[in-house]
């Protein structure tokens, strides 16, 4: 089970940025000799398409409403993407090893997904896009921060993530309480502005 933590720690980074969590673990696999990292994550082929989605989803990501609809796009992709690293980072560990390891990145990567989603759904309610661009970029550097140091020191960046996650999980709460307050107040003041409406004359 030497791989759980790795496999936690790539689970919350795909459910954030699937494609950025492949291309890095792929070049540290192949540049920095990362031992842990599996020879398929190192091919040119690997490198490159993660590389191109990776691109992709760096413009898209910072769009507002371009991301929400990305997100939704992305339901399912992230979290196999999570499953089936984990499960390459299992190596040889037995089956029920293997499968709880790629389990694991599974349902982490759809929880961090589910946190990024809800998050951008908020963010989204605010027309600017200047808070798009600073969550997204702050999103690129943790992924590539958490999965860098996960490679290197997996327990440290396992507790990371998993302060992250809970964070994350936190901000959702407050975020969509803030907004139902938001919509009460407005509702109430659009209300008091219209008035009541006036009974139509019987006739």
């Amino acid at each position: 089970m030497e791989a759980l933590p790795l496999a936690f720690t790539t689970g919350w980074a795909s459910g954030i940025n699937a494609y950025a969590c492949v291309l890095i673990l792929g070049l540290l696999g192949r540049f920095a000799d990362v031992a842990e990292i599996p020879s398929s994550l190192t091919g040119n082929g690997v490198l490159i398409a993660a590389g191109a989605l990776f691109a992709f989803e760096f413009v898209a990501d910072k769009i507002p409403y371009i991301d929400s609809a990305w997100d939704a796009i992305s339901t399912v992709i992230r979290p196999t993407v999570g499953a089936i690293v984990a499960a390459l980072l299992s190596g040889q560990a037995s089956t029920l090893n293997q499968a709880v390891i790629a389990t694991t990145g599974g349902v982490v990567a759809l929880l961090s997904h589910l946190v990024k989603s809800s998050l951008r759904l908020a963010i989204n309610t605010s027309p600017e896009p200047v808070t798009n661009i600073a969550a997204s970029s702050g999103e690129d550097v943790a992924v590539a921060g958490v999965v860098t140091l996960a490679a290197f020191h997996p327990t440290a960046a396992l507790i990371i993530a998993g302060v992250l996650l809970v964070i994350g999980l936190i901000s959702v709460y407050f975020a969509f309480r803030a907004i139902r307050r938001g919509l009460a107040r407005f509702r109430a003041w659009r209300e008091r502005r219209v008035g009541p409406a006036t009974p139509s004359s019987a006739i």
